[in-house]
């Protein structure tokens, strides 16, 4: 015989679950398969260097700060660089840039030896998770790159570096679910990654840069 207290505490229980499956629903992650960017250059030596990002995702996910002026994103993606000749040096640079009712996708930001964009002339931020923390208005766009990496410099103190460097014909560096998150944005609000190669060999030296696709924050 079932008495009316293990009713009440079945009844509670189930309706526990079902508040916490209307949350989970409310507040489920967005996943954004994206399609990457591929771009070939010659540098001035004939030298071919074809810069690719593939694997590219973005899951947009509720902010912690839980208003429509936060977005939040967790981003992974693969950027590789090929070369038909060795080279002295192969520097990769990924990073994303952010905008706030802005059009990311213009100013040039199409790849390219040498690019340069309507934002090129700030000075991107490093610093993984930290480095896509950001703050924008309206029309307000930054860029900043994913990679923080610590070790000595020439006179042994500590340095920070936003790049991978690579030596031959290959390089590649692969990042998962680092976060973009995005503060004092009221409108429409856009992302994009890039990767910035300098490539140096022994009778040139450029920077070939690969764009992907803008993808929404919400």
């Amino acid at each position: 015989m079932i008495d009316r207290k293990t009713i009440a505490r079945a009844t509670f229980t189930a309706a526990l679950a079902a508040g916490l499956v209307s949350a989970g629903v409310a507040d489920a992650d967005t996943f954004v398969p994206l399609p990457g960017g591929t771009v070939t250059e010659t540098l001035a030596d004939g030298t071919a260097v074809t810069v690719r990002i593939v694997g590219e995702s973005a899951t947009v996910s509720p902010s912690m700060g839980a208003t429509p002026l936060h977005r939040n994103a967790w981003v992974s993606a693969s950027a590789l660089v090929e070369l038909s000749a060795p080279a002295r040096s192969v520097l990769i640079k990924p990073g994303y840039v952010v905008g706030c009712q802005v059009n990311i996708a213009g100013g040039g930001a199409n790849g390219g030896a040498n690019y340069s964009s309507d934002w090129a002339g700030q000075s991107p931020s490093a610093g993984g998770s930290l480095g896509g923390a950001l703050t924008l208005g309206p029309g307000q766009a930054q860029r900043f790159y994913l990679l923080d990496l610590e070790g000595p410099d020439a006179f042994g103190s500590e340095s920070h570096r936003p790049f991978t460097q690579h030596t031959g014909t290959s390089g590649s560096v692969t990042w998962r679910n680092s976060t973009i998150g995005l503060a004092g944005c009221a409108g429409y609000a856009q992302a994009r990654v890039f990767a910035e190669v300098e490539v140096e060999t022994p009778n040139a030296k450029e920077i070939v840069t690969v764009w992907g696709q803008p993808f929404s924050l919400g």
